[in-house]
């Protein structure tokens, strides 16, 4: 390998080291709000960030909903080069937290006793967190009916300590049933991380400058 390609080599290497340097994270936060009447669904949103930029929004009032890129970048031709189902794998994710929050939604308003006149919201918030270098370090997942916390999913894997370097995980009690821990713990330790990845990988220009 002569010295050009090398320093082309070492350059690419450096970029991406820089761009990931730190503490990076993916944030989704969807909201259900009921409507009147009983064969009324609820409106459903879901926005995701990485750290503070908003990069993509799904709308369940849209004429089509599917999960739409908030950036430029996120439209370019590559994207699909690098996954190309990944548009229609979080419009899947999206619609499946939507009938998820319709649910929990009538639910806790029954368990509640509360009335189908005014508004009621359901709340999700999950978010993944990578350290240098794309390494996995933290996620979380938290629910809430009218701002009231009902479920808390807690992953911590930044020991630096190798006895320590296992998940620790820490639920609260459901008013209802038991999430599916081990379902949401898969999510945001390989697809909420390998998103985030390739976030930090196509929008590394802009991401850095931001």
């Amino acid at each position: 390998m002569g010295p050009r390609p090398l320093l082309l080599l070492l350059s690419g290497t450096v970029a991406l080291m820089e761009t990931w340097a730190g503490r990076h994270t993916l944030r989704h936060f969807g909201t259900i709000m009921s409507r009147l009447g009983k064969s009324q669904s609820g409106h459903y949103m879901n926005v995701g960030y990485v750290d503070d930029t908003e990069v993509m929004w799904f709308d369940s009032d849209a004429p089509n909903p599917r999960a739409q890129p908030r950036v430029p970048w996120m439209e370019q031709p590559w994207v699909q080069q690098e996954d190309p189902e990944f548009w229609d794998e979080q419009t899947w994710v999206c619609k499946q937290c939507d009938q998820l929050s319709q649910a929990k939604l009538k639910n806790l308003r029954a368990y509640y006793n509360h009335s189908e006149d005014g508004s009621h919201t359901f709340q999700v918030t999950y978010g993944c967190v990578v350290g240098s270098g794309g390494r996995f370090l933290s996620a979380y997942s938290h629910t809430a009916y009218q701002g009231t916390e009902t479920f808390t999913l807690n992953l911590d894997l930044s020991s630096t300590k190798e006895a320590n370097k296992t998940a620790q995980i820490t639920v609260g009690r459901d008013l209802l049933h038991q999430d599916d821990v081990e379902g949401w713990r898969a999510h945001l330790e390989f697809k909420c991380v390998r998103w985030l990845r390739l976030y930090l990988e196509i929008g590394k220009e802009m991401l850095l400058r931001a």
